[in-house]
């Protein structure tokens, strides 16, 4: 039985003050989605990162306080490319386009497991709760209530109903990340509908 090589260490890479070297820096956030995507959660070290990119340890930690800080940066480098946000005038359709998206960006990038490893961290430190909590949730969820609001401008759902649509659109999204779901996109639209449909007062 052959086993994958351990990658070598990088050349070491030389510092400029108290600002970022780019070429650093991409090489820290390339080894992190290396090392996200082989290892996962629980191989994950800082101490491998470093290894891998050739920086430093206490310069990763300048850079990203903790890991929950590298996960996200990890999350955010090239969402934007992978997941457009649709425009359709229907909500429906609006978040099973999106949903679907983000789930094949999930599967296929290693997003998805730093987005499972910030989840794991999340609930082991007050620091990475916190990130989750207040940086990462508002920014990430941002599109997914823009199409709501926009929804509830055209009189489509009651403005006061967002909040909580956006908690039902989190909470089905990342219980089929983290239960290894993302292939079941048969199920979207059907929730999708649930999610967009109107409260009626009893």
């Amino acid at each position: 039985m052959t086993t994958k090589p351990i990658p070598a260490p990088a050349k070491k890479r030389t510092s400029i003050g108290s600002r970022r070297n780019p070429e650093a820096e991409a090489a820290v956030l390339a080894a992190a989605k290396d090392l996200i995507s082989e290892r996962g959660y629980a191989g994950f070290s800082v101490d491998e990162v470093a290894r891998r990119a050739g920086a430093g340890k206490t310069t990763i930690y300048r850079w990203y306080p903790t890991k929950a800080d590298l996960f996200i940066a990890i999350y955010t480098a090239e969402r934007s490319t992978f997941v457009p946000v649709p425009d359709t005038g229907n909500l429906v359709e609006e978040l099973a386009q999106y949903t679907t998206s983000l789930w094949r960006f999930w599967a296929s990038h290693p997003a998805g497991a730093a987005l499972r490893g910030l989840i794991a961290e999340a609930q082991g430190t007050p620091e990475a709760l916190s990130a989750l909590r207040d940086r990462f949730l508002p920014d990430r969820t941002a599109d997914v209530r823009r199409m709501l609001s926009g929804a509830a401008a055209r009189g489509d759902l009651l403005s006061d109903e967002v909040d909580d649509k956006v908690a039902l659109w989190v909470g089905f999204s990342w219980f089929k990340l983290l239960v290894g779901e993302l292939h079941d996109e048969g199920v979207i639209k059907s929730v999708m509908m649930q999610i967009a449909e109107v409260r009626r007062n009893s």
